[in-house]
């Protein structure tokens, strides 16, 4: 009868990403040299069951080839973004008859995904410069909020609107979610004035700045995000931060960076000739949501009234869950 296998021990997890990690253990070197394949059982933590390990014979998720340490685990079909997982081992010999000899099921491990890479955000944005629509013109940024935000900001706030961390909405993967200080603006327009839309969900009160303030050559654009809340119009997210601040710092190393001038979502053109206006253009066919990262001060724009309704909070985008089954707007990397 064949000696038993060794429990897997010191189960260490490197190289992790967003949809893979590698995983080692020790084993001893008899067991190194037995073993034909290894059981992986991974599990969201949230969803941790204490009878997981109770069948020790039974291979739970993953089935591998025994392959020398460390392995790759990869794959987005099981594998979310910024998601908490357990993974336990076993090693095992594969007997003549189909059967496995197997060991006892290692200690269990908890890790986390990462973030989206540079390369899975620049598969999110080919994604998005297909629904982007044409470029129309537009002249100020504007930002909706109730008076008691307006009234916090004129007296604690000292005149200024100051950067607030970004919320959980959007791709669960994006980089800047929990980690990006920033203040929201719009800039989209009704398609026959031209104009802000004359509602909003966010509140009865409308910020507005000329766009120069915002977007012009000293400020750099980066894309954040492409995503749908289960509804047929999609949102980008874009990032604007002055050149050389610690927001355009976090962003260069993490997000695609944009060219002002040219791209599908929001341009500025320079002036051609003495005495022109610099032209600001954003996309037709999706919402903007763009993140400004430095304070802003009431007295650059003017607060007013919208002349229209303040429609239900249920219809923001504050926390909203990507949908994960849009072909248009996710990546095979998890959501």
């Amino acid at each position: 009868m064949d000696a038993p296998l060794s429990t897997p021990c010191n189960i260490q997890i490197c190289e992790v990403t967003c949809d893979s990690f590698r995983i080692m253990w020790d084993m001893t070197t008899e067991d190194t040299a037995r073993a034909t394949h290894f059981f992986i059982d991974l599990s969201r933590k949230e969803n941790r069951d204490p009878n997981r390990f109770k069948h020790r014979d039974v291979p739970t998720k993953l089935v591998a080839k025994a392959v020398p340490l460390p392995m790759a685990v990869r794959g987005h079909w099981f594998l979310s973004p910024r998601t908490d997982y357990c993974v336990a081992v076993q090693t095992a010999v594969r007997q003549p008859d189909g059967d496995y000899l197997v060991s006892e099921w290692s200690q269990v491990v908890e890790f986390c995904t990462g973030d989206y890479a540079m390369e899975h955000l620049q598969q999110l944005l080919d994604k998005a410069k297909g629904s982007a629509g044409r470029l129309l013109k537009f002249s100020v940024f504007y930002r909706n909020q109730h008076p008691d935000y307006f009234d916090y900001v004129r007296g604690d706030g000292g005149g200024l609107m100051r950067p607030a961390l970004k919320d959980s909405s959007g791709s669960h993967g994006s980089p800047i979610n929990g980690k990006l200080n920033g203040v929201f603006f719009s800039c989209n327009t009704e398609f026959d004035t031209g104009l802000p839309p004359k509602d909003s969900p966010y509140g009865p009160l409308r910020f507005q700045i000329p766009a120069g303030h915002l977007l012009n050559p000293n400020i750099s654009l980066y894309f954040a995000d492409f995503y749908c809340m289960y509804t047929a119009y999609h949102y980008v997210v874009l990032v604007l931060a002055p050149v050389g601040t610690e927001g355009d710092t976090f962003c260069r190393t993490r997000l695609p960076m944009l060219d002002l001038a040219s791209n599908p979502f929001l341009t500025y053109t320079a002036p051609q000739r003495q005495g022109e206006e610099p032209l600001y253009c954003h996309a037709s066919d999706v919402i903007l949501e763009v993140l400004f990262t430095e304070p802003v001060h009431l007295d650059q724009g003017s607060v007013e009234q919208i002349s229209g309704h303040h429609q239900l909070m249920s219809l923001t985008t504050a926390n909203a869950k990507k949908d994960p089954s849009c072909k248009v707007c996710n990546i095979s990397v998890g959501r």
